[in-house]
């Protein structure tokens, strides 16, 4: 039995869940913010945490940083409304398993938290074969780069937004490397706990620290001969960076605690969704060490600027989702198909995936329709208003109003006095702005 912590404040929506997840055999606990979470947290051992974004004393956020700084390695998941979908996307980088949207389909509850699970339990593979290039013209731009550098010792910056399958392109890119037969290790440095990413990179020595009660490989004598993969390198401390540096120029590491030198042969690929040239000028990333992870740079494109991969990425999550759910969609209608096209996918790849997984699962025949996209996505589309001159100050703000009444009204099901209430203006007003643009 599972033991899960949920962290919310809304006492009905936590009841609910707790009722949901006690029925499907997890043993539950709840708390409703951020400060007695901690404290659980420091106390008891839990296998999932079930985070709320908004939080009376804070954010998911704030436990997802305590969860890296203190090395705890429990799979987190964000529950958040549609609008704060990038904020979901901050939470992934900060090393959340997963975000589920409100309001919050049981299934896909279920199915989440199982994948949740899963990772913890099953180490991650080098297989490609779920995956396609795409035929776009940036993709085959990609590729080109990808292919180019693959076969050299180059150490490559891959550079993209949240989502966009950086590190699929470092496995890739070792794939097609002579390093292909020796390992591959994915090191996420936005996990890392700033006490210990040390002893994760270069191991440690019996006695090092507290709690340091056996020698411990680190990642790069694990990686040695093979390729190493540090995803959001711009989070490792000061400290930290000075050993790398030193471990990339001399290919030597030395184990915390101990006076032995290991040599160590590793193809060093980084992966970053921030401009580290601008950490450099804030002093938090030091400009030696970037020059020496940068003899490359690969620029991975949002999922919004590939063109025609999109649907090629849409039929591809199909396969694989009936694969794994038991389901047999076979086609997406043609307003459904329209929808997807159209959103924008912050969230890239990693989204696009989560949203075709759950249209699957609440498919039940062989044709997927709208009734299993989020509403809250098709107010999206529906809301996206083309504006003739975007930096028409008036015309922005009209259309943001537009898309923030119409979210509203959806999410207190067309009740305008609570709709009113939470846009803080009075329904008089609320009427006018609707009969205003337009909204039924």
């Amino acid at each position: 039995m599972a033991s899960v912590l949920i962290i919310e404040d809304d006492s009905t929506f936590a009841q609910i869940i707790e009722g949901f997840l006690t029925k499907n055999n997890f043993e539950v606990t709840t708390v409703s913010n951020v400060a007695k979470a901690l404290k659980l947290i420091a106390h008891e051992d839990f296998q999932l945490l079930l985070i709320d974004y908004r939080l009376p004393d804070g954010t998911g956020i704030d436990v997802l940083n305590h969860r890296r700084e203190t090395g705890l390695t429990v799979p987190a998941i964000i529950m958040t409304s549609f609008n704060d979908v990038r904020t979901a996307v901050k939470a992934i980088q900060l090393g959340a398993a997963d975000y589920i949207t409100k309001p919050i389909n049981p299934d896909e509850l279920l199915m989440i938290i199982s994948n949740a699970l899963q990772k913890k339990e099953k180490p991650k593979t080098t297989s490609s074969d779920n995956f396609i290039r795409g035929k776009s013209e940036v993709a085959n731009r990609l590729y080109q780069h990808i292919d180019l550098v693959a076969s050299t010792d180059m150490s490559v910056i891959i550079q993209g937004e949240s989502g966009t399958g950086k590190e699929f392109a470092a496995r890739t890119l070792h794939l097609q490397s002579k390093r292909k037969n020796k390992p591959f290790i994915a090191i996420d440095c936005g996990a890392l706990s700033k006490d210990l990413a040390a002893s994760e990179l270069f191991g440690h020595v019996k006695g090092a620290f507290t709690g340091a009660v056996a020698d411990k490989k680190g990642s790069f004598e694990a990686a040695n001969g093979g390729t190493i993969f540090l995803d959001e390198i711009g989070n490792l401390s000061y400290e930290v960076q000075v050993k790398l540096l030193r471990a990339l120029q001399e290919r030597v590491i030395q184990p915390l605690g101990s006076n032995k030198q290991i040599a160590v042969d590793v193809r060093v690929i980084t992966a970053t969704n921030d401009d580290l040239a601008n950490s450099m000028k804030n002093g938090e990333f030091r400009e030696d060490l970037y020059h020496r992870l940068n003899e490359f740079k690969i620029q991975l494109p949002p999922l919004r600027e590939r063109g025609i991969d999109l649907e090629l990425f849409i039929d591809l999550f199909v396969k694989l989702s009936n694969q794994e759910l038991d389901r047999n969609v076979k086609e997406i209608d043609k307003d459904t198909r329209s929808l997807l096209l159209k959103y924008d996918w912050p969230g890239n790849l990693r989204e696009l995936k989560n949203v075709i997984k759950r249209m699957v699962l609440l498919t039940s025949s062989t044709v997927a329709t709208a009734d299993s996209l989020p509403d809250e996505m098709k107010i999206a589309v529906a809301t996206e208003v083309p504006l003739d001159n975007p930096s028409d100050l008036k015309a922005v703000n009209e259309s943001n109003e537009r898309a923030l009444i119409t979210e509203t009204l959806a999410k207190v099901k067309y009740n305008k006095s609570k709709a009113a209430k939470l846009l803080n203006i009075d329904r008089k007003t609320l009427y006018a702005k609707m009969e205003r643009y337009g909204i039924d």
